[in-house]
């Protein structure tokens, strides 16, 4: 598990793929996360409305897929070429905040993986109103890499 936090540590941003009608749409998001009980929370956040909303509102079931450390393996020959990497992917279920108090734990949450600072960061009426924040309780999740050679 712990390799598999410190992707989610480092990295930030995070691709979530949605379903419509058996079509895929994929949005890269910035993220804040907690791991909690055995329990990873991934935390987002955006406009209000959007093809986004109202694809989740028919179907709050998502995958998503994390990765950093991304770097070119050369080689001599091309199908020796390679890519090292640390990626997480996983499945979850979307749901969207609306109480005042969990809006602010979850935009706090983004602001601290994003910023890696520890500040409780105040948010106004109006900011909290003209936000959508939402949680993926992830149902799980598996990791990858590929290291770089020595």
């Amino acid at each position: 598990m712990d390799e598999k936090m410190q992707v989610i540590k480092k990295c930030k941003i995070c691709r979530m793929g949605l379903s419509e009608n058996n079509a895929p749409y994929i949005i890269p998001l910035n993220y804040g996360y907690n791991f909690e009980n055995d329990t990873l929370t991934l935390f987002f956040h955006s406009a209000i409305n959007g093809k986004k909303w109202d694809i989740i509102k028919s179907n709050p079931n998502v995958c998503f897929e994390i990765d950093c450390d991304a770097q070119l393996i050369e080689a001599e020959k091309a199908c020796n070429y390679g890519y090292a990497f640390r990626s997480i992917i996983g499945f979850g279920k979307i749901v969207i905040l609306k109480d005042i108090d969990e809006k602010i734990v979850g935009l706090n949450e983004i602001m601290r993986h994003q910023t890696g600072k520890e500040t409780a960061y105040d948010f106004t009426p109006d900011e909290l109103k003209n936000v959508c924040v939402y949680k993926m309780i992830v149902e799980n999740f598996t990791g990858k890499q590929k290291e770089f050679p020595l």
